[in-house]
């Protein structure tokens, strides 16, 4: 007896590709069967590779939704929230998905995030039924590391030799090892707050961000996130929070420590159910910030936010 569309479990697979034919020698088909059987198709990948998808499946390409990951996905932490959450929440029966968060040009301050957010795809969906997120891995162009990265944040590898259970899966030991210490540079500005205090650090960031001569959208997204960060730790990190802000690689920085528990670690990257009050505070974060990263022990969370120019 044939399973049903409804029985079938998540699916969190890893392509391994070498170059453009292998690549949509691998997708094609995925996103073929998928539009075959009428279920909602996404494409988020770079955007090279998005025009590439797009010329292969010619006269069936409007019946994709595309998406540039290197603008919507700049950010790792808005992945889940903006892109995979959302489409699934849209069509709660079948879907595919074609998810590329990792390219060779990611920054070694990126990865973490990158690593991070595989992992967790796997918490996010567990129990969501006819759902399958394929995420391509260019073996030619990616650290060694990385690909062997993708086999612990991915039940199931996929390659030219076939299908195969990944051995080496831990998507908990990947959430781990990348919450990694961040400690600022020596010439970071630093401000100690707590509720008294909220709109003091607010415009200690804005003044900050005048005298760095950052424009006025920059100078917006970064108080929005210092005031969203600060309340986040007046209100669940013990009352009292240290407001850091530096510039590093042309970049805006900051970030806020306290003696906060943040022990969910899908804080930020699922969005909040509508009749709920609060708990969209992360979220907001991750959508402006150009980069979130975090480091988090009991008794201590620091949360970290990146501005490009």
């Amino acid at each position: 007896m044939p399973v049903s569309d409804a029985c079938l479990p998540f699916g969190h697979p890893a392509l391994f590709y070498r170059g453009d034919t292998e690549y949509l020698d691998g997708l094609i088909p995925f996103l073929d069967e998928g539009l075959n059987r009428g279920e909602p198709v996404a494409v988020a990948v770079p955007h090279r590779n998005l025009l590439l998808i797009e010329k292969a499946l010619e006269d069936r390409a409007p019946a994709v939704r595309f998406i540039d990951m290197e603008r919507a996905g700049r950010n790792p932490g808005a992945i889940l929230p903006g892109i995979l959450c959302a489409f699934a929440a849209e069509n709660p029966g079948p879907v595919r998905i074609v998810g590329e968060p990792i390219w060779h040009y990611r920054s070694d301050v990126e990865y973490p995030a990158c690593a991070q957010h595989e992992a967790l795809i796997n918490l996010a969906f567990a129990g969501r039924p006819s759902l399958t997120i394929l995420c391509p891995y260019d073996t030619s162009r990616l650290d060694r590391g990385v690909l062997a990265d993708a086999e612990r944040t991915h039940p199931e590898l996929w390659d030219g030799a076939g299908v195969r259970s990944s051995p080496a899966f831990d998507p908990d030991g990947v959430v781990a090892s990348y919450n990694l210490p961040l400690e600022p540079p020596e010439d970071h500005v630093s401000f100690t707050f707590d509720y008294a205090r909220l709109t003091a650090a607010r415009t200690f960031a804005e003044r900050w961000a005048r005298r760095q001569a950052l424009s006025k959208p920059q100078r917006e997204d970064l108080v929005l996130v210092v005031g969203e960060l600060s309340a986040n730790s007046v209100q669940h990190g013990g009352g009292v929070g240290v407001l850091r802000l530096w510039r590093e690689h042309g970049e805006a920085v900051c970030d806020v420590t306290d003696a906060g528990t943040l022990a969910d670690p899908l804080a930020g990257r699922i969005p909040a159910p509508v009749y709920q009050l609060g708990g969209r505070g992360l979220v907001l974060v991750n959508r402006i910030a150009d980069l979130v990263r975090s480091y988090r022990l009991p008794g201590r969370t620091t949360t970290r936010a990146y501005f490009r120019g």
